[in-house]
């Protein structure tokens, strides 16, 4: 059940980085920075022994993202002027058992 939480969480997290728009992309509010940035976030509840998500286990991990430039408009060799950048997503999450597992997702946005 845990693959299935934080699989549809991280892609959830690809929707926004493929639907995001590229003024927001480019901003200081973005979330994805050219330096990366690490976020503690709660992924999901696991239900608990009665079927109710009240009471248990909370599955938390961290959320690094960055955007890495793949070509700029500046660019002298780029004489067509196309931007594009690389989104990385990388969540670093605990189960049970102490076991440490990463779910990454990556995307390029072109424009």
């Amino acid at each position: 059940m845990v693959q299935t939480i934080t699989d549809a969480y991280m892609t959830q997290h690809l929707a926004q980085a493929e639907s995001i728009d590229f003024n927001t992309l480019l901003s200081s509010t973005s979330p994805w920075q050219t330096t990366a940035t690490t976020t503690n976030v709660t992924v999901g509840t696991l239900p608990n022994s009665r079927g109710s998500l009240q009471g248990g286990q909370v599955i938390s991990g961290t959320l690094v993202q960055i955007r890495v430039p793949i070509t700029l408009p500046t660019d002298p060799n780029n004489p067509a002027g196309v931007e594009s950048w690389h989104l990385q997503s990388h969540l670093t999450y605990n189960v049970t058992g102490g076991r440490s597992y990463v779910k990454s997702r990556n995307t390029v946005r072109t424009r």
